[in-house]
């Protein structure tokens, strides 16, 4: 990558962050703590949550859902799945986001990272989610005081990979898209949403697809090959 960017932004979940790993242990927790689950394996509960979670996201990025039909239907239609007492989907809701939050930690090598690519760029935290959330998330790793930036795109209106989203943060920085480099993994909301605006992508992926590599400025699977090519 023959490029010194101006501004570094980096996504949260699953880039700086282990979202994967805190949701993946987040419904184990809530798989042993209700008596319901026990006509079921725990495999079968992550993997229904999973396809019906990323469903009910993919309606709400598309505006088909409301974030209040969202964050109930996940957990009722995964219920509902598991032919276990649906009712409960508030109880359930509740208690799995205790239990994720406890469970919140930096990706392998993120944290090193980060601290050594703001001591030499201005850096901020472009992410989807809810607010809520990502703001708690923002606080217990003190991105308040590390970012220069932090944007969640449900304050901006609309979600990655959304232009206005990019079009927001790229005028915080001052600078013009093709000048700011974004870190993200995923290759639609991060890598797509990214370069369709003019800014450069490094991708944090295991993924071998090299149609999809090209449209990346840089891939990396090791933290620590990223600081490398920045040269931090």
């Amino acid at each position: 990558m023959s490029f010194t960017p101006k501004f570094i932004y980096f996504d949260l979940d699953d880039t700086l962050l282990d979202h994967k790993q805190a949701e993946q242990n987040a419904l184990h927790d809530i798989y042993h703590h209700f008596d319901l689950f026990k006509p079921v394996d725990v495999s079968q509960l992550v993997a229904t949550y999973h396809q019906i979670n990323s469903n009910q996201w993919f309606l709400y990025s598309k505006a088909k859902v409301s974030r209040e039909q969202l964050q109930r239907n996940r957990f009722e239609l995964t219920l509902r799945e598991l032919n276990l007492d649906h009712s409960r989907f508030n109880e359930i809701g509740t208690r799995y986001m205790q239990f994720y939050q406890n469970h919140w930690q930096w990706i392998a090598g993120a944290q090193q990272a980060f601290q050594s690519i703001k001591k030499d760029y201005p850096v901020g935290v472009l992410t989807n989610g809810f607010a809520e959330t990502q703001k708690k998330k923002f606080q217990q790793f003190d991105l308040y005081n590390q970012a220069n930036h932090l944007v969640i795109s449900e304050d901006v209106g609309v979600m990655k990979p959304h232009p206005h989203v990019f079009e927001h943060a790229t005028k915080l920085t001052g600078y013009q898209p093709e000048e700011i480099l974004y870190i993200g993994d995923s290759f639609t909301s991060d890598v797509s949403g990214g370069t369709d605006f003019g800014w450069k992508v490094a991708w944090f992926t295991d993924n071998g697809e090299a149609e999809k590599h090209r449209k990346a400025d840089l891939i990396f699977n090791d933290f620590k090959n990223l600081t490398k090519v920045l040269k931090v």
